[in-house]
């Protein structure tokens, strides 16, 4: 928290709470975003416009300056405060806002409004580090969306090339005496042998199977070439490797350093702990003393690799906000809050307190929040983007295309055939037609005849 920045407003409050002028106390040597930054002559960052919108609630006009000590607040050994709370209890200041924690102590000695923040102690770690191959990580090369159009077009093309071996005379010459090679169960296997280019047989003999097939065959090779190159860029060595997904991961293993800011309230939680896993972790940092001096060095060593840093939560997001290599793992333990300070008694907390929650109702927090911890990471350069279902639309297109040639080229086989087997019988073209179409796409009967033959000659 020394890192941060802090506020603290000098002057003192009318008891009738009609507010008129406060003065503001910036303190810390050195600003760190996004509470608060200098730009030119003017302080801008979350703090200030928080203060900005808490003012025009609540009624008052402020002036910022440095706390002297440039510390959040801080009891020594002889029960004295430091910091900001020093200062709110010495009168020197009316108010301190700043990202600085609601605990029991402080809470004893000054008045503490509701929080404006929420935060906790999590884990930052390099994304390498934090990432473990899942069991479905074969996946990711294509999004989802392009694995369900995958399995419609094979799925299309098996009925495809079962309707066109169907309908074609060249295929299925007489369709009473003769068994159909291509039923449909066949026609999936058949085309999930073209998929893994294994090849299945026999193989189509009408051109309008062959048509129908050859548009799946170049469907398949640019479709596994676009699924390996995406496999290949998507994986990582496994000697990288280690999943860690909290606290009880980050204890039980050995090769990640872990630390936290020395002498923060974070290192406090674990060292007054009672949970076993968190005593673990104390103990090994004290054994360790893999205690870092600064939020900056923390981030730092987590960038280079093979250590994990333990902080604040919404301090580590905005690393994460700048620092595309990093993530925070999901888990938050000793949940807390950041909250404006004054005197012990003073009757401008409940008015502070009330602003707060109604910046909360109205959503201002939350868009403070986004907009001061806008991600500055364009995109992820670690992996590649899955592919979607535009990147290969024009291969889904001319399947769909060949799909369509092919049967319509059937049909025609199969009005030719017509065409001439009626001038041999005298009928109409139409009656001849119908008589095929409808022998040829009854789905029982079609092989008894070959089966009874097949007996006989037994």
């Amino acid at each position: 928290l020394l890192q941060l920045l802090n506020y603290g407003i000098l002057s003192h409050c009318k008891k009738s709470l009609q507010l008129t002028f406060l003065n503001l106390l910036l303190t810390l040597d050195s600003f760190q975003e996004p509470y608060t930054m200098s730009k030119g002559s003017q302080l801008e960052g979350f703090c200030m416009d928080l203060l900005s919108e808490v003012a025009k609630k609540v009624g008052f006009k402020y002036k910022v300056k440095l706390v002297k000590d440039s510390s959040y607040g801080r009891q020594d050994e002889s029960g004295n405060w430091n910091g900001m709370i020093g200062e709110v209890l010495r009168g020197e200041a009316d108010l301190a806002i700043a990202p600085l924690t609601l605990t029991a102590a402080r809470e004893k000695v000054v008045g503490m409004t509701k929080p404006f923040m929420q935060t906790g102690i999590s884990i930052l770690l390099r994304k390498d580090i934090s990432e473990g191959a899942g069991f479905f990580d074969f996946l990711t090369p294509f999004a989802p969306e392009t694995w369900i159009g995958i399995l419609i077009a094979y799925i299309g093309t098996a009925a495809s090339i079962f309707i066109a071996a169907r309908l074609s005379p060249s295929e299925w010459s007489e369709a009473q005496s003769e068994r159909n090679r291509f039923s449909f169960l066949y026609s999936l296997w058949y085309t999930a042998g073209a998929l893994t280019l294994q090849g299945a047989g026999p193989h189509p003999k009408a051109l309008s199977g062959r048509v129908i097939c050859s548009c799946w065959w170049l469907f398949s090779v640019v479709l596994l070439a676009c699924y390996f190159s995406n496999l290949s860029s998507f994986k990582t060595p496994e000697s990288s490797h280690l999943t860690v997904k909290g606290f009880e991961d980050l204890a039980n293993q050995e090769t990640i350093q872990y630390g936290c800011l020395a002498g923060s309230s974070t290192l406090a939680f674990f060292k007054n702990s009672n949970n076993p896993v968190y005593r673990r972790i104390y103990e090994h940092m004290e054994r360790a003393q893999s205690f870092v001096s600064s939020m900056d060095e923390g981030v730092n060593r987590a960038k280079e690799g093979n250590f994990a840093f333990i902080g604040e939560s919404v301090s580590l997001d905005l690393a994460v906000a700048r620092h595309c290599e990093l993530v925070r793992v999901h888990e938050v333990i000793g949940m807390r809050g950041y909250s404006i300070a004054a005197p012990l008694g003073s009757p401008i907390i409940k008015n502070l307190s009330v602003a707060i929650l109604q910046l909360s109702e109205a959503g201002e927090l939350a868009y403070l929040r986004s907009k001061w911890w806008a991600s500055s990471c364009i995109a992820d350069k670690a992996k590649p983007a899955a592919v979607q279902p535009h990147s290969l639309k024009g291969m889904f297109l001319v399947l769909a295309l060949g799909l369509g040639l092919g049967t319509l080229v059937a049909v025609l086989e199969l009005t030719f055939k017509s065409r001439r087997k009626a001038a041999e019988q005298q009928k109409s073209c139409c009656t001849v037609l119908t008589e095929e179409l409808s022998l040829r796409l009854k789905n029982r009967g079609a092989n008894k005849p070959q089966e009874n033959a097949d007996k006989e000659k037994a």
